[in-house]
């Protein structure tokens, strides 16, 4: 251990926080997750907190620092994760998720016993990292002033966490072992973690497997994908290892047996991991991160290149025992053009439970803490309105005692609503059960009683909501209405009904299921994920339960109304659960200022419609300003008091004369090269998106323009796929088109792929078949 590069830095470390603060950059297998903590605890009064963000990376840390002082974990090392602690009176150093710091912060900011706080791998930017890195500076502040901080990272923002902690910079030297870079791109494969692509990353980890002698760590970015390549290699000993996992199986996984296999994972073994036994990596090059519809509520988890700083840490497991070799699926000019550092969680996250957090601690939407960067003001706006909706803050958006129950459980704030207010009616286990299944990142069918029953991947998780519920009481409910149920709590405004071949959420938003669904047909759904693919005017239904509409009413009576509704005919009795009319009927005649008044009131409640003429009259508005008028909602109500449709109001404002240039400024379609005229997409509040295919914009050499300003290009495979995003053509045409085209014309062999696209001539047909 002396041997390790940071053993020569220790007492510079220990003198950086005995000073306040530190920041500590050391390239992987360094040591600086293990040996740093037994250094401070032997220098620093008080017990010292290691976090970590991920609960398999504490519990590993703790046995490494066990052993290495001849102990048991649980005596002078230990760890505490969400649902498994193993500390003991002697404890000096406890390591925890930065999950569980957070908490702790909440419920005490003292931090009593406590002397330093490392918070490790900080270059990972989750959202629990800001949350705790901030805290603990205010804690600092405000009450501890002898508390010492230290972020530590192989790949950490200097000069950013310098400035929130005040700290001295510590730079520990190169890697101990050496590590050797083999370029393994695909040649044929599609674009993300489709079934071609797998094929071309199993084969890679038999060609590790075949030209080296030791264990193989394999890097997917998700479950389906680690249970895909699994499948495909049946020839070679697989373990998996995912957050998903029971801990058993975890720790199974960190144990070398002295017989050789693959080890699949997900980013859990990106960091702050020793895996025995592996000299190899084969990296995927793939990540998964969240992207949220903040316009619709929508969101999902998108698969995207990873960073440098994540390949970096990545390639820096195959170097810890001794000399390794990494396996890059791409190529040394994809390399150059991956992003330096993993996107901020805070800027793509859904951010309620994160704000629930800020509202806990009594910072309201993060006022006056020193956050590594400040949340969108759009995205924190929706989290506060959902936080207000259950009943978590207050109108100043203070926490409720009833928001702190929910931030307890540790789950997203609407499951955690679901689980507390769902388990009387269903029963705790099934209210669990079924919690843990909606928190699941893939799931096998878009049914949630068929996920219950497909797996049991979701059972670790279930067992730790289990014990959140004060009394379980159990009931026998069947499997559906427990899904149903459980879903329409936590998603009240995603209660659907069916409408032609779509269902309309009680949000106001149409959603589709897949083709050959079991779920089609259901006349009512609880949707529980959904997402909107760019160029799609409804969203796309991932997960849901069928449900009656009394599980309907039952489960959105916040959203049920009856409002009596006056027009220029009469009033009409009107019974809605949100968006959705249940019923109708004529209760009387109505003087013009109470139809008036009641109309306002419903515009109002409800939100005019977003209409394909509105989406561009708002986009002019934003691009061009006057005479474009505001389209917004107070406007348009104006307009549709007398009974006029939203479409009546908007051409009422449209402005002449210079309406007459609406189809020249803000077109419903835009002519391609091909001669396509391609319908724009104008509800990205950034500009229109033009989602076409690269077949179809070969030859031209400028990227085209909408209202003075460039289209964002959604350019698809000729299957329709999203390959590249940009609102640069030329530069897209010089680097991104050459890697489409060594990944895409295997595949597609009957499509033109030239070399220089910028010249070619344009298409939208295949070559005929030879």
């Amino acid at each position: 251990m002396e041997e390790l590069p940071v053993a020569a830095v220790l007492g510079d470390v220990v003198a950086a926080v005995r000073g306040g603060a530190g920041v500590l950059v050391a390239p992987p297998g360094t040591g600086k997750t293990t040996l740093v903590p037994l250094a401070l605890a032997d220098a620093v009064a008080g017990r010292i907190l290691v976090a970590e963000p991920r609960r398999i990376a504490a519990r590993a840390a703790a046995r490494r620092m066990a052993q290495l002082r001849g102990e048991r974990v649980g005596q002078s090392v230990g760890y505490s994760v969400c649902g498994d602690r193993r500390v003991g009176r002697e404890t000096r150093v406890e390591v925890v998720t930065t999950g569980l710091l957070v908490q702790r912060l909440l419920s005490d900011p003292d931090l009593p016993g406590v002397g330093a706080v490392m918070i490790d791998e900080c270059h990972e930017r989750h959202l629990d990292t800001d949350l705790a890195t901030a805290f603990l500076v205010e804690a600092r502040e405000a009450l501890r002033p002898d508390l010492g901080l230290l972020a530590a990272s192989a790949t950490a923002d200097v000069e950013r966490f310098g400035r929130i902690l005040g700290a001295t910079l510590v730079e520990a030297e190169s890697p101990l072992h050496p590590l050797e870079v083999r370029w393994a791109p695909p040649r044929r494969a599609p674009i993300g973690a489709e079934p071609a692509f797998l094929d071309h990353v199993a084969q890679t980890v038999r060609a590790a497997w075949r030209e080296t002698g030791h264990d193989v760590l394999v890097f997917l970015p998700g479950v389906a994908e680690i249970e895909g390549v699994r499948r495909r290699i049946p020839e070679i000993p697989t373990v998996p290892l995912h957050g998903r996992l029971p801990a058993a199986i975890q720790d199974e996984a960190l144990t070398s047996r002295g017989e050789r296999r693959a080890i699949l994972a997900t980013a859990v073994a990106e960091s702050s991991l020793t895996v025995p036994g592996v000299r190899v990596v084969v990296d995927s090059g793939l990540a998964r991160v969240p992207r949220t519809d903040l316009s619709r509520g929508l969101g999902s988890l998108a698969t995207v290149r990873v960073s440098r700083a994540g390949a970096a840490q990545r390639a820096g497991r195959a170097a810890r025992e001794g000399a390794g070799v990494v396996y890059k699926c791409w190529s040394p000019a994809d390399d150059e053009r991956l992003p330096a550092q993993p996107e901020p969680e805070v800027r793509t996250a859904e951010l309620t439970g994160f704000a629930l957090a800020l509202a806990c601690w009594g910072s309201p939407g993060g006022r006056g803490l020193a956050l590594p960067d400040a949340p969108p003001e759009a995205a924190m706006s929706v989290a506060s309105q959902t936080l207000r909706a259950l009943g978590a803050v207050d109108g100043d958006g203070r926490a409720t005692e009833r928001g702190r129950r929910i931030a307890r459980v540790g789950a997203h704030p609407r499951l955690a609503r679901a689980l507390l207010d769902g388990a009387p009616i269903v029963g705790a286990r099934n209210a669990a059960e079924v919690v843990a299944v909606l928190a699941e990142d893939s799931y096998p069918s878009d049914d949630v009683a068929a996920v219950r029953r497909a797996t049991d991947r979701w059972r670790p998780e279930a067992a730790l909501l289990y014990r959140m519920i004060e009394n379980p009481v159990e009931r026998e409910t069947s499997a559906d209405r427990a899904a149903g149920i459980i879903a329409g709590l936590a998603y009240p405004e995603r209660i659907a009904r069916r409408r032609r071949d779509a269902y309309l959420m009680a949000g106001g938003t149409e959603a589709e299921l897949a083709a050959g669904s079991p779920l089609q047909g259901h006349p009512w759904l609880a949707i529980a994920a959904a997402d909107r693919p760019a160029g799609r005017v409804n969203a796309r239904i991932r997960l849901a339960a069928a449900i009656d509409e009394d599980i309907a009413r039952e489960a959105g009576a916040a959203l049920l109304s009856t409002v009596d509704e006056a027009s220029a005919s009469g009033v009409r009795r009107v019974e809605r659960l949100g968006a959705i009319v249940l019923s109708e009927r004529q209760v009387a005649a109505a003087p013009a200022e109470l139809a008036a008044a009641a109309r306002r009131e419903r515009l109002r409640r409800e939100g005019v419609p977003w209409t394909p003429l509105r989406y561009r009259m708002a986009f002019l508005h934003r691009a061009i300003g006057a005479p474009w008028p505001d389209v917004s909602d107070e406007p348009l109500i104006e307009s549709m008091l007398d009974g006029s449709d939203v479409h009546t109001a908007l051409q009422a404002r449209l402005p002449w004369p210079a309406a007459k240039d609406l189809d020249r400024l803000a077109p419903e379609r835009l002519a391609v090269p091909s001669g396509s005229a391609v319908r724009l997409d104008y509800a990205d509040p950034e500009g229109p998106v033009l989602a076409v295919k690269v077949q179809e914009m070969f030859g031209l050499e400028r990227t085209p323009e909408v209202g003075g300003r460039p289209v964002l290009l959604h350019l698809l495979s000729p299957a329709g796929r999203p390959v590249a995003v940009t609102r640069d053509l030329p530069s897209f045409w010089r680097t991104g088109y050459p890697q489409v085209r060594a990944e895409l014309r295997g595949r597609y062999p009957r499509h033109p792929w030239p070399e220089n696209p910028a010249t070619a001539a344009p298409t939208r047909r295949a070559n005929p078949r030879r």
